[in-house]
């Protein structure tokens, strides 16, 4: 369609009732570059509904737009597969929008020490998304491949996005962050659904409820074009209802004789791992966490962040004592840091890894997690790429040779005083249906994590959000310490009993709410997960008539 005629179409009607209906025939008709900038346009909207902003409607100027240029693409080129081909193309597109403006702030933790990395800037903002956007190309055009010019095209765009944002989630080690089911998990009534059908069963239908409205502006009749949103609406309404209905009206109980303290030291990234500091951070941990409670009485446990030094804790007997006379009779200190193995006959020095230590009041280490889940590039580097970028005098961010190894299994940490505990380190929490170990359930998930790298960015609200949404899924209350927070304390309905807020300096003095009863998703998440997709492929797939748009 050319510009002259969008002009009249324009032109020739008046009002809203006039300019939407153009707007979705753009949509439909737009070519070349035009559909492409749409295709960004649409996916960068959609980062408005993730946190912290949390803008629910951009979900619908989000998807709204990839339903009409994926309608556009229907009768594509002369080719049988090229409407495919197109349909990737806007997949590839919307993905790069949405990753570029949800994931932008990853590039502040190239200029923490800008004289080594700030020339890598532009592949982790700009190509990390390109990447990314691989996924939901594939899941456009999986959803192409099963289109119908009905309402039913709203359940295989839904799909298609929520197989690719399954993939996303587990291909290549995984990165579900910011799938777009978060639009519905960062809300206290909509999040209580996770505890039904978990992240990925809350992403289908952000989805669905999201791209609903086209039909209203594409369905031939008043039925068709009212049916879908209708459906989405009462699924939206259905869910808040869920939730009112599952949150108690009162607090969660506690755990008795149990008596938290977050220390949340708030020190800049380039001081923290700088071994020339390492005197005044431990003065500064040990003045914090010394300070007196609510009450006089003494923290039971005492919690510290990730990483918290820049040396060996467990090869530090100064240190292990300065802790131990902090700490009272029987209580004991639960903190980060990184631990290496002794070496192996042949090697210069052990394996490093990223830890969560259990210290008692003699200054004696009872236990430690090791950290499962690693973050690629950050954490560790595959072999060749390690010794590439040393032999130019590169190094990767950690400051250890070689990155971190990474645990065989994830396991149940044992402190004296609490219940079982699923230990997670940084964006272990992130991955749902990952938390637990196999054997017995815990009672409590730990988070411990250093979001200094990212200042005041989006990216440390959206690491709390996502950790508090395994806390419902799972059931399970969440302790979580960050070094320069979000540090918080939530029930296992997603509820925050206590916080202190990014970039404070603080102390959060606070009780343990006590486990839930193991919720839906965590007994059968991935069964109800497949059930649903397998429904909706049926659905699509049954009594296709002579409009099936298989190529």
């Amino acid at each position: 369609m050319s510009l002259l005629a969008k002009r009249d179409a324009l032109t020739e009607t008046s009002g809203i009732a006039g300019i939407l209906p153009a707007l979705a025939a753009l949509g439909t008709r737009s070519r070349g570059w035009r559909r492409w900038l749409m295709a960004v346009a649409a996916g960068a909207v959609g980062a408005l509904a993730m946190p912290p902003f949390g803008f629910l409607p951009a979900l619908v100027l989000s998807l709204v737009p990839a339903i009409w240029l994926l309608d556009g693409a229907m009768k594509e080129g002369s080719s049988r597969w090229a409407p495919l081909k197109v349909a990737a193309l806007l997949g590839w597109f919307w993905g790069f929008g949405y990753f570029v403006a949800g994931l932008w702030w990853l590039g502040a933790a190239f200029l923490v020490e800008a004289d080594q990395f700030a020339w890598a800037m532009p592949f982790g903002v700009l190509g990390l998304p390109a990447l990314l956007a691989f996924f939901p190309a594939f899941g456009f055009a999986l959803a192409r491949l099963l289109w119908l010019p009905d309402a039913r095209r709203i359940l295989a765009f839904a799909f298609g996005l929520t197989v690719a944002e399954w993939l996303r989630g587990h291909l290549f080690t995984g990165f579900p962050w910011n799938s777009p089911g978060m639009a519905l998990g960062q809300n206290l009534w909509l999040m209580q659904s996770a505890s039904l059908v978990g992240l990925y069963g809350l992403t289908f239908l952000s989805f669905c409820i999201g791209a609903a409205p086209a039909v209203l502006l594409t369905g031939q009749t008043a039925r068709a074009r009212w049916t879908a949103p209708a459906l989405a609406a009462a699924m939206l309404v259905g869910l808040a209802g869920f939730g009112f209905w599952r949150v108690p009206v009162e607090a969660s109980a506690t755990v008795p004789d149990v008596r938290l303290r977050i220390m949340q030291p708030n020190l800049p990234q380039d001081a923290k791992f700088n071994p020339r500091n390492r005197d005044a951070i431990m003065r500064h941990y040990l003045s914090l966490s010394a300070r007196p409670g609510p009450n006089g009485a003494a923290p039971t446990h005492i919690i510290w962040p990730e990483s918290a030094f820049p040396f060996l804790l467990h090869r530090d007997p100064a240190s292990l004592a300065q802790i131990g006379a902090l700490l009272e009779s029987g209580s004991v200190l639960i903190t980060g840091a990184a631990r290496m193995d002794d070496p192996l006959p042949g090697e210069a020095v052990g394996k490093f890894y990223n830890a969560i230590q259990v210290v008692d009041d003699r200054g004696t280490i009872l236990g430690s997690y090791d950290k499962v889940h690693l973050v690629p590039f950050g954490e560790y580097l595959p072999k060749v790429l390690d010794t590439l970028i040393r032999a130019v005098g590169l190094r990767q961010f950690v400051h250890i040779p070689g990155g971190f190894e990474p645990a065989e299994k994830r396991m149940t940490l044992a402190i004296p005083g609490l219940p079982p505990v699923a230990a997670t380190i940084c964006y272990e929490a992130i991955f749902p249906g990952e938390i637990l170990s196999d054997g017995p359930r815990p009672d409590l998930i730990l988070n411990v994590t250093n979001d200094a790298w990212f200042g005041e960015t989006p990216g440390p609200y959206q690491h709390f959000a996502q950790a508090r949404l395994r806390a419902v899924e799972e059931g399970l209350p969440l302790v979580r310490a960050a070094n320069t927070g979000i540090s918080a304390i939530v029930d296992p309905f997603g509820r925050i009993v206590e916080e202190l807020p990014l970039s404070v300096e603080g102390t959060l003095n606070t009780t343990l709410p006590v486990v839930e009863p193991a919720t839906v998703y965590s007994k059968s998440g991935k069964f109800s997960l497949t059930v649903t997709l397998v429904i909706c492929l049926m659905l699509l797939v049954v009594r296709r008539g002579p409009h099936s748009t298989f190529p």
